[in-house]
């Protein structure tokens, strides 16, 4: 009985030490929501707030951007965010996903 014990020991010691093999976790992606060719009836249109919501709804983002010229941003992607940038003269000029 010792003996086998003593020989079993060594196996547990070691099955104890043993890892698993690392297994990613899942990659996070982005919500794919957005379509802005759905949106690009208002591309030409004022940039009123309605209208930027309305090429939001049509997109079917859950987040809108409004962009005026030369406005800084960041350049983190969101999938359910459209953009709506607005020209000089306070038209839509591109409507985008990100």
């Amino acid at each position: 009985m010792t003996l086998r014990l003593s020989l079993l020991s060594p196996l547990l010691l070691l099955s104890a030490c043993a890892s698993r093999p690392a297994t990613p976790p899942p990659a996070a992606e982005a919500p794919m929501a957005c379509n802005a060719d759905a949106a690009q009836r208002y591309v030409g249109q004022p940039a009123t707030a309605a209208n930027i919501e309305a090429a939001r709804k049509a997109s079917g983002a859950t987040l809108v951007r409004a962009l005026k010229p030369d406005q800084m941003v960041t350049l983190e992607y969101r999938g359910d965010r459209v953009n709506v940038l607005q020209d000089a003269g306070g038209l839509i000029e591109r409507i985008s996903c990100g």
